[in-house]
């Protein structure tokens, strides 16, 4: 590899490293809005969506399922391409519910004064919450409006290996301009989520997540906790120069990749693709590739959240899907969902709520808690009974995650609010400062 190709892969190294390419833009498809759900475990009706338009041909250079990775294939150009991995009934042998997904690269507003460039679906931090029943058959379509590449994994979702949205592992990523089809089951029951797979630490601290909630006529925490209304809590930490950072290095990189892609001009080596482990070797013990986290070749990167919302929003900024609201005798549920890569510890002031599931799996032994540890990855089910009428607060005790930029009160606060409280002595406002 010569000098000036070393030096253009290393400007490049940064989003290589942290993802494998960039930029974004359009609008989104249909999808269940988030927030407080009413009725007894009933799905949310689909939005109306678009006709599905008739998929286009296959490009050439498409991936062809079972042949192996169109990574290697000369010239390989997914633009335009429709892609359907099989593993799954095709649609007319079942009805799919369908929604769609875009990825897009869309302005966020945090809370007033604070906005930021982020990768999102269908321009949503984070993304639309699915709603949907256990053992329906689900289609999403996700399209790709950006120059970065892309998956969907479905945490917690017990769906075909084919669908499971790990690059190169269960699929190639989805190219630019490329739509994938994803279709499964939805099962088991419970509160699941969604990510990008691909360049996980940008895109996972980016919002790219949201929920996906699997209703059952036979939910067990129902049964025993008879409640009208479900509030859905996405949490996430973001650090805004890291973001910042990582898409600008994008940016400058892989306009030039995916313009040497589509003219058959980059081979999979110098993109970092190889079939074995044998062959990265061999290219790393000639010379003939250096790995971008070699000495000297890795560009220095951190991360360190700064910034710290529930739904998308950080206080004073709550979002109205965010905010709990309850009545004296009343059962709520709260599904918290930590799609992002920080741990928070979420206290809430005047009441013992109990504990009723994780990872989406009911619990055999629900506990008594008012503080519950919610780490990467992981969805905790709260039910919260109306028995001290008040305004309360709902924070992370971890109290650094409970400021903007440093300064509190701010990030991962909501309140518990009792809407039959009458004439209440005070009634909350605003501090930005304490």
């Amino acid at each position: 590899m010569n000098k000036s190709r070393r030096s253009f892969f290393r400007t490049m190294a940064a989003g290589l490293l942290a993802s494998g390419g960039v930029l974004l833009s359009r609008v989104a498809g249909a999808q269940q809005p988030g927030g407080a759900h009413g009725g007894h475990g009933a799905a949310m009706p689909a939005m109306p969506m678009a006709p599905m338009q008739p998929a286009p041909p296959a490009q050439p250079g498409a991936y062809a399922p079972g042949q192996g990775s169109m990574m290697f294939s000369q010239g390989h150009n997914m633009i335009g391409a429709y892609t359907e991995p099989p593993g799954a009934p095709p649609p007319d042998q079942v009805a799919y519910r369908k929604f769609r997904l875009r990825f897009q690269i869309a302005e966020h507003e945090l809370l007033p004064g604070v906005r930021f460039k982020a990768f999102t679906f269908n321009g949503k931090v984070p993304g639309p919450v699915f709603r949907v029943n256990e053992g329906e058959w689900v289609q999403v379509e996700a399209t790709n409006d950006t120059e970065e590449m892309h998956t969907i994994h479905w945490h917690g979702l017990d769906v075909p290996y084919t669908m499971d949205g790990v690059p190169m592992i269960t699929q190639d990523p989805i190219h630019p301009g490329e739509r994938f089809v994803y279709r499964f089951q939805a099962r088991p029951a419970g509160t699941r989520f969604y990510h990008c797979h691909w360049g996980t630490p940008l895109h996972m601290s980016s919002a790219l997540h949201g929920a996906f909630i699997v209703e059952s006529d036979r939910d067990p925490i129902r049964q025993a906790f008879p409640y009208q209304r479900d509030y859905v809590l996405v949490l996430e930490s973001f650090d805004l120069n890291f973001t910042r950072n990582e898409m600008n290095a994008l940016l400058a990189g892989m306009k030039q990749v995916n313009r040497l892609m589509t003219q058959g001009r980059l081979t999979p080596q110098t993109h970092g693709f190889f079939r074995t482990l044998e062959e990265f070797s061999e290219a790393v013990e000639s010379g003939a590739y250096i790995p971008p986290y070699a000495p000297g070749q890795a560009p220095a990167r951190s991360w360190k959240a700064n910034f710290f919302a529930i739904n998308g929003g950080s206080y004073p900024a709550v979002r109205e899907e965010s905010k709990l609201r309850i009545r004296k005798g009343e059962w709520i549920r709260v599904r918290i969902v930590n799609g992002g890569m920080g741990s928070h510890h979420l206290h809430l002031h005047g009441h013992q709520f109990t504990h009723v599931a994780e990872d989406g799996n009911p619990l055999p032994q629900p506990k008594r808690l008012n503080t519950i540890s919610v780490f990467p990855g992981k969805t905790q089910d709260l039910m919260i009974y109306g028995d001290n009428p008040g305004f309360w607060t709902f924070h992370d005790h971890m109290t650094f995650n409970a400021t903007n930029n440093g300064i509190y009160p701010g990030g991962m606060v909501t309140l518990l609010s009792y809407e039959d409280l009458e004439n209440p002595p005070y009634v909350p406002s605003i501090s930005i400062i304490q």
